[in-house]
């Protein structure tokens, strides 16, 4: 076996990772979706966004920005952490998908 193929981290330090990066970008999630978008909406509508209330802006339109960004960010720091750990997906070896 090639020692440049070795994971960087071992098991428990790769599910441990994992689990806070999620959190972390649940906790922003529930920030943008929740508390910007339901709870800070009023006060937030006295801030001007393009002609258009931030609150009303952010609850319509930023959480969705919003939440497509933690999409990819999740999708990059996985693949960084899979890597690490030498778990990741080769594009050669994944086989194409099928119809059923």
């Amino acid at each position: 076996m090639d020692d440049s193929s070795a994971p960087d981290i071992d098991r428990d330090t790769y599910w441990k990772k994992t689990i806070r990066r999620s959190l972390a970008l649940l906790a922003v999630w529930f920030v943008a979706g929740f508390v910007m978008s339901i709870l800070l909406a009023e006060p937030l509508n006295s801030i001007d966004f393009g002609g258009i209330p931030f609150g009303f802006w952010m609850a319509q339109q930023g959480s969705i920005f919003v939440f497509i960004a933690l999409i990819l960010i999740y999708v990059l720091s996985m693949q960084q952490l899979d890597r690490e750990a030498g778990v990741e997906e080769d594009e050669e070896d994944t086989p194409p998908p099928t119809a059923h």
